[in-house]
């Protein structure tokens, strides 16, 4: 239980490496806000983490990440459910394959308005309020993809490595007021797209990576885990990579 009675705002929790989260922060005794792209998806994770534990404390909303406004609201909604703020990780974003040909500027302007000014606007909702109760831990979704880039789809390699720049540059700035700001950086991962490759893509995509597999969803989350304990209490300003020593 190494987040027995912790608050947490989890952003991008309703599938995949988020929904994981979520639930390994409820199982380590955490009461969590799970933020979706859309009420329908928020309800029905709700629904599946209540039917797996009725006891666990867990709300949801879908407030637009790329609008601060809004943001705010929903973290002062979270404060008034929970009494503070003690965890946010910034999870939610999206990717992208385009080549540069067919890349659109609008695009590319998309995907750095949910990749990294939303994760600026949960930044800047959490900080005031963890300064004011004495500190707090921030941990953003990175890629293995922001420390090697990848062969297309620049916006998206491109908006992990702002996501990098802004976690280690807030680590300086907000560690005087004793919150970390740390990031995880996933290698492939069995999320639902992945799991319905053809075997053949599957293997290709694994080859590389030294322990021979992609990685689970459950395994990444215990990155997000330990950053958010006080088991890393010393720890702030970290790229932490979860991707099985994946070869570039």
């Amino acid at each position: 239980m190494l987040l027995q009675g912790k608050k947490a705002i989890v952003t991008g929790g309703t599938r995949g490496i988020g929904f994981a989260v979520v639930q390994t922060f409820l199982k380590n005794g955490a009461s969590v806000a799970l933020f979706g792209s859309r009420q329908e998806t928020v309800d029905k994770a709700l629904a599946a983490l209540k039917a797996e534990n009725p006891d666990w404390e867990v709300i949801g909303m879908a407030p637009d990440l790329t609008d601060y406004a809004a943001v705010d609201a929903a973290f002062a909604e979270v404060e008034k459910a929970f009494g503070r703020i003690d965890i946010l990780v910034n999870n939610a974003g999206i990717s992208a394959r385009e080549p540069l040909y067919d890349y659109t500027p609008e695009a590319f302007e998309n995907i750095m308005r949910l990749n990294v000014s939303a994760v600026f606007n949960g930044c800047r909702a959490a900080a005031p309020r963890m300064k004011a109760q004495g500190g707090g831990s921030i941990i953003n979704t990175s890629s293995m993809v922001s420390l090697y880039g990848q062969p297309s789809g620049v916006g998206y390699p491109t908006s992990k490595f702002a996501v990098n720049g802004m976690t280690r540059s807030l680590a300086r700035e907000l560690g005087r007021d004793n919150i970390r700001v740390n990031a995880v950086a996933p290698g492939v991962t069995r999320t639902d797209m992945v799991a319905n490759l053809p075997q053949e893509i599957v293997q290709r995509v694994c080859a590389p990576i030294p322990l021979g597999r992609m990685g689970e969803p459950e395994e990444v989350a215990n990155a997000f885990l330990f950053l958010a304990s006080d088991l890393a209490s010393y720890i702030t300003g970290e790229i932490l990579q979860v991707d099985g020593a994946a070869q570039t």
